[in-house]
């Protein structure tokens, strides 16, 4: 009886970590489109990213000094007049998976649900509702995707004046005060 308890004490750790997930970086994406001139539309991403999936609650965190535009001076101005990486580094986005039983899905089966999520940038919290997309994939990875793009207004985080800032040192006419975002997220299993 005493090798059974020291071998189900032994297995509880494996246990309690099948169900956690790891956010690949290098898999994963988050994109949004900036709108210029009333025009130009130009698609932005970020290229630090981390995060996981435990239990039924998601959390990715965002590296806001890696935003990346294909211009480095606007990468600069970027960081420093709209993000304020200097006081906000990151952002973050949490999301509740409650109503998601993706450990029943199969490898290339997927399901289509609106979860809510929780947008945490520039010292502000937003709840959005959003409609995911979630895979699962071979080599146990799973894949969460945006279905739609998630708008975001600048002014519900305070980065309405950022964005007029970067207006003028551009000297745009115009730069849109709301971007759609989506994303692709890849987690992979800790065992």
């Amino acid at each position: 009886m005493k090798k059974l308890w020291i071998l189900l004490f032994m297995l509880l750790p494996a246990t309690a970590w099948a169900g956690e997930w790891t956010l690949d970086g290098s898999g994963s994406d988050i994109n949004f489109v900036s709108l210029k001139k009333g025009a130009v539309a130009e698609v932005h991403h970020f290229t630090r990213l981390s995060g996981s999936v435990k239990g039924k609650s998601a959390m990715v965190a965002i590296d806001l000094a890696s935003v990346e535009s294909g211009i480095d001076i606007r990468n600069k101005r970027m960081k420093s007049m709209l993000f304020e990486v200097g006081r906000f580094a990151s952002a973050a986005i949490t999301a509740d998976l409650a109503t998601i039983d993706f450990h029943a899905l199969k490898a290339g089966e997927s399901l289509t649900t609106a979860v809510p999520v929780v947008l945490d940038l520039h010292g502000v919290s937003k709840e959005f509702s959003v409609l995911l997309s979630v895979t699962t994939l071979a080599g146990d990875k799973l894949l969460v995707s945006s279905r739609e793009p998630v708008i975001v207004k600048a002014s519900d985080f305070g980065l309405a004046g950022g964005i007029e800032a970067l207006r003028e040192v551009a000297k745009l006419p115009s730069i849109a005060q709301a971007v759609p975002v989506s994303f692709h997220l890849q987690f992979i299993r800790r065992r």
